[in-house]
């Protein structure tokens, strides 16, 4: 075990820190890019955000119940919510309840799965594990929940024409989009897939690099920077494949007539077919 005292960020040296983001915010003025208002606000969310998990956190492992453990999982999976909804600009039907449903089921069962089996501590809601376990988990999951859902309603509208020629011919809903699920599937899949392309050779991971500063073997913190990213991959593939197998079905009205939204995604809907 590394025997050096682990090196203490005092406040002050976070002030020092945000000379660089005020260093973006002047290239970016210089630049007249207009985005200096963005960077602004989106650097004090980050540093308000990050600070008040932080000492909710110190209150959460101090108290050490399974209820402050969920109500802190379940606020990080409406944030994960909120998250993609905000990115996914033409939303399906039911947009929220699937992607809700999805989360909850692949997320979760991968969480608990990778923390309570393959990591093996007890007890099983322990916060010092859990929390930033499943926090990874389902941070990492929003990209490729983000592009199954965006990249399918992309693909149904786009296919349009030849879903509804498909349904006239007598083909199910399911046979009609079986392009538009793969392609949405074959999507949500890149993000991970590269980052397991590049992990080690191009970039050392957040995970790896926090275990090796605060002490712990390289040897170690590799082989849990391995076992997250496994992790991670299948809770994307699982929350995926979830949103798919349920959200294609939202675009088909009882009588297995195409139904696509509006531009926004909200209200009136196009009946087809």
């Amino acid at each position: 075990m590394n025997s050096e005292a682990i090196v203490t960020l005092q406040l002050t040296d976070l002030a020092l820190a945000y000379i660089l983001v005020l260093l973006t915010l002047a290239l970016s003025r210089f630049q007249k890019l207009g985005r200096e208002g963005e960077l602004l606000w989106a650097s004090i969310r980050m540093v308000v955000q990050l600070l008040a998990i932080g000492y909710l956190l110190d209150r959460v492992f101090a108290v050490n119940h399974p209820l402050a453990v969920l109500a802190i999982l379940l606020v990080m999976g409406m944030f994960a919510l909120q998250v993609i909804g905000s990115r996914v600009e033409e939303k399906m039907p039911g947009f929220y309840r699937i992607m809700g449903v999805s989360l909850t089921i692949g997320c979760g069962l991968v969480a608990f799965f990778f923390c309570g089996i393959i990591v093996g501590y007890g007890p099983w809601y322990s916060p010092r594990y859990l929390i930033p376990l499943a926090g990874m988990i389902f941070g990492n999951s929003i990209n490729g929940a983000t592009l199954a859902a965006e990249r399918l309603g992309a693909e149904i509208r786009s296919q349009q024409v030849a879903i509804e020629t498909a349904l006239s011919l007598g083909a199910t809903p399911r046979q009609a989009v079986q392009g538009p699920l793969r392609d949405a599937f074959r999507a949500a899949l890149i993000p991970a897939a590269n980052s397991m392309a590049a992990m080690g050779v191009v970039a050392l991971p957040g995970m790896m690099t926090g275990q090796i500063l605060s002490g712990t073997p390289p040897i170690i913190a590799v082989r849990y920077q391995i076992a997250i990213m496994c992790a991670i991959t299948g809770c994307v593939a699982l929350t995926s494949l979830l949103i798919l197998l349920q959200g294609y079905r939202a675009y088909f009205n009882q009588s297995q007539g195409l139904v696509l939204p509006d531009r926004k995604g909200v209200g009136g809907s196009a009946a087809n077919g």
